[in-house]
Parts: structure tokens; sequence; C-alpha cells
């Protein structure tokens, strides 16, 4: 299992930095696009759509919106209405994860409000990602690789530091393996990160110390992605996402916590102007 979960992580790690780096702006998107549009399938069943047209339908509307956006982006005002729907969306998912019961029904209007919500989940998440991309006069990509690589971290510095120190849950009914020690090593993994990516790329010492701010929010944040998710599962009853990747279960598992953060980055990137 261990092995099937290593092997698994190391095709998608090397595939996705060779996406980020090697692909123009149009091939980014799509394949991102691809994975957003198999999130979306997934995003379907968490949201009780089970039928096999409601899970089309629904994967064909989110992959129909990322066209339309897509060639609509040059429009005045459209990129900053998109991250900001993100950004807002994810201060609502916050009351939401405070307000649900991780044993709550499937009633109808439940259905459509989570089937609404996987629309902010997703597409603002692309959105950012492909427009920050598309910057490639500004190291575009690099910054796009950059949070990735964030997210990975406080992923892996939380579960070590969990299974070392931790002790006082986070959030017991939704993921009992979370714990504040865990997320406490996340964000000191994320602050030396984002300290020796600032040191490498000479920023001066404010730009360096917004860097580091704009990464620890960035890696909190990315937190309520993860436990927003693991919302979804408990109340459809299932363990993962899905099964696409041997190991590390379906392509929701894998992006839950950048949906979060993607939006709010871009949006830090763009606002204190790190990316110039």
């Amino acid at each position: 299992m261990l092995y099937q979960r290593v092997l698994t992580a190391v095709v998608l790690i090397t595939l996705l930095v060779l996406a980020v780096l090697k692909l123009n702006t149009l091939w980014f998107a799509g394949l991102l696009g691809l994975f957003v549009l198999l999130a979306a399938w997934e995003w379907a069943v968490l949201s009780g759509w089970t039928t096999f047209f409601g899970k089309l339908f629904y994967s064909l509307l989110v992959l129909a919106s990322l066209f339309l956006l897509y060639r609509w982006q040059a429009i005045e005002g459209l990129s900053l209405a998109i991250l900001a729907s993100g950004v807002m969306w994810w201060g609502l998912a916050l009351i939401w994860l405070k307000m649900s019961k991780p044993d709550a029904g499937m009633s109808r209007n439940a259905r459509f409000y989570k089937a609404l919500a996987g629309l902010f989940v997703l597409i603002p998440a692309w959105y950012a990602l492909v427009m920050l991309h598309e910057q490639t006069a500004h190291q575009g990509p690099m910054w796009v690789l950059y949070v990735f690589v964030l997210v990975w971290l406080a992923d892996i510095g939380a579960y070590f530091s969990g299974k070392r120190f931790g002790r006082t849950k986070l959030a017991p009914a939704l993921s009992p393996g979370k714990t504040w020690e865990g997320v406490l090593g996340g964000l000191l993994v994320v602050g030396l990160y984002a300290a020796v990516v600032a040191y490498f790329y000479e920023l001066a010492l404010q730009a360096a110390g917004m860097l580091v701010l704009l990464s620890l929010l960035v890696s909190l944040l990315s937190v309520a992605g993860d436990l927003f998710e693991s919302l979804f599962k408990r109340q459809a009853r299932v363990k993962d996402s899905g099964n696409l990747f041997p190991g590390h279960g379906g392509v929701m598992d894998r992006i839950d916590s950048l949906t979060a953060a993607a939006p709010f980055y871009v949006s830090g990137l763009l606002w204190l102007g790190l990316n110039t």
C-alpha cells in the first residue's frame, strides 16, 4: 500500500511539474480542465447526484463554464470578479463548516446547494491558476508551481507533526486524524519554504515578509478546503471521493486543499504585486 502511494505520488508530481513549466497556457488550461472535469464528476456524487445522467450533466456544466470563461477572459473586470467570488466563497464555506452536521441527510435542497457549492469550489481555482500561468513575463508558471509545492509541504508538515506531537483534535467529527499541532507544523514548514524562496529570489525585506505572510494564510485556508471536502464525504458516507489514483483516492482528494488556496493566493499575489 505504501509503495503504491509513493509511486503514484512520484508520477503525479513529475507530470505536474513538467506540465506547469513546459506547456503553454492553452495546453495547461486544458490539462488542468481535465482534472477539474473528473473532480466535477466526483463532486456530483458527493452532492447526491448519483445517476449517470446527473453526473454527466453536472460535469458538462462545469466544463462549459471553463470553456466560456477562457474565451471571455479578456472582458474587463471578469478576472477580478472570478477571483473575488472564489475568495468570498471560502468565507461562506467556513460558516457552512461551522453550522453543518457530518451526519446530516441528503435532501433535495441539500443536493442543489452542494452542487452549487461545487461550482465555486472548482471554477475559481481553475481560473486563478490559468490566469497566473499566463503571466509568463512575470514568471507566472513558477508562481503556479510555488503554490502547488506550498500545499504539498503544508500537508506533509501537518501529517508528520500530527503523528509526532498531535494531541488536540482539529475537527474530530470531520477528520479525526487532523490536529492543531499538525496545522502548526504545516505552518512552520510553509513559513520556512516561503523564506527560502524569498532568499533565492532576492526579494526585498518587505516583499519577503509579505510572501511569508501570504503563504501562511494560504496554508491555513488550504485546511478549510480539506475539511470542506471531508464534510461532504462524511455526509455521502464515503471514505474517498473516487479511486482514480491508487493509494490516494480520487481527484478531489488530491486537490481539495488547492481549491481553497488558489483563488486567495493569486488574489494576494496580484494585490501585493509580488509577481511583478
